[in-house]
């Protein structure tokens, strides 16, 4: 078989890896030099701590496992299975770890819920104040600005593997072949279409003007190395209001007596923070979901997350190396793991895994080599 592959973001290379793997000629089609969008601007966290019960979190438990496989095969990809801690204040935000804790799928998830001592000694980098701390051990984390080069290069050793940069997609032509810019056709027997966030133009031409995905704008940050280990990654209790696995009457308490600060209302803010290989942190996030979205970035909410890593390390950040905006593609139902949509006969549409991207990639596009019969 012969897999045509649009898109070299982290959905996409990892459908290429499965094809590989399964012994298949795979033709991989980049518009970049290399992919810039939101496979690159994030955590690299694989998450499961907060994931829905249900298929959510068997697709990020499934792709956890498959992570863990590659990154053996693939010491590029940064793979560590570093967990990571919640610290929580007061007894309303203890009362939602305690929710989660009473969830029949608490064990697959690793959940511990560990007191401010206990959860020092798992990561002593934590010498602020806070009462306990929600630990997960299936978390894991990888390098997000090198793992698909990291996976290009090892697929670059199969001599049915081919790379195309700088290629953009146009057309889709007869039966399973594409065009791209350059006026090249491509056959295959069967086209797969990562495009990530970009829900324009051909993707409209081919999936219809009601696409059930959106676009959401983020902003994140990244700091000069920090000087010791941060050995597990770090959430603050906001995160209790994004992840689905925390909905419970105790955070529905603790949005009532207890509501979010202005400014992480206002930018529909969490902490989310990990450690690079090179010591610097990774700290976000935001969501902004209306459009059209703002070409800039904001102060506020940087100050915001300065603060809270602050109260967490007890002790001042290092030096902001760098700040950047990404976009990525959501599914409108946010229970939904991922838009999979024939959108030609051999031509399928695989995007909108929205935040669960680089944790669920894996396990998504082995699911559709799974249903196309690869």
């Amino acid at each position: 078989m012969r897999v045509i592959v649009v898109g070299a973001g982290v959905v996409g290379t990892l459908h290429a890896w499965h094809a590989v793997e399964r012994g298949h000629e795979v033709v991989q089609i980049e518009r970049e030099a290399e992919a810039r969008g939101a496979s690159l601007r994030n955590f690299g966290q694989i998450w499961v701590s907060g994931r829905a019960g249900g298929e959510e979190l068997e697709t990020a438990l499934r792709a956890r496992e498959l992570w863990e496989t590659i990154g053996a095969r693939v010491p590029g990809l940064g793979f560590r299975a570093n967990g990571s801690l919640t610290p929580v204040r007061g007894a309303l935000e203890v009362g939602v770890a305690e929710a989660a804790l009473a969830r029949p799928d608490a064990a697959a998830r690793g959940y511990k819920l560990l007191t401010a001592d206990e959860a020092r000694a798992v990561n002593p980098a934590l010498r602020g104040a806070f009462d306990a701390a929600l630990y997960c051990e299936r978390d894991a984390a990888v390098e997000p600005r090198t793992a698909q080069l990291a996976l290009r290069e090892q697929l670059l050793k199969s001599p049915g593997y081919t790379f195309l940069p700088g290629r953009e997609v146009r057309d889709v032509v007869g039966e399973r072949a594409v065009r791209d810019d350059h006026g090249e056709v491509h056959d295959g027997d069967v086209v797969v279409l990562c495009t990530g966030a970009w829900l324009g133009g051909l993707v409209r031409e081919l999936a219809g003007p009601d696409l059930p995905v959106r676009r959401v704008r983020l902003q994140m940050m990244q700091t000069d190395p920090l000087g010791e280990p941060l050995t597990t990654s770090v959430a603050d209790a906001d995160s209790f209001r994004y992840y689905p696995a925390y909905r419970s009457p105790a955070l529905d308490e603790l949005d009532a007596r207890r509501p979010q600060s202005a400014t992480a209302a206002a930018h529909r803010m969490q902490l989310l923070m990990v450690q690079r290989a090179d010591g610097g942190l990774t700290i976000g996030d935001t969501h902004e979901y209306e459009h059209p979205f703002a070409f800039d970035t904001l102060e506020d909410p940087y100050d915001h997350l300065t603060e809270v890593v602050e109260s967490f390390l007890g002790r001042p950040l290092p030096k902001i190396r760098r700040r950047w905006a990404g976009v990525y593609a959501q599914c409108v139902d946010p229970s939904r793991v991922v838009h999979r949509q024939r959108v030609r006969d051999g031509v399928w549409l695989v995007t909108g895994p929205g935040g669960r991207g680089m944790t669920c990639s894996p396990a998504i596009a082995e699911t559709t080599a799974n249903e196309l019969g690869w």
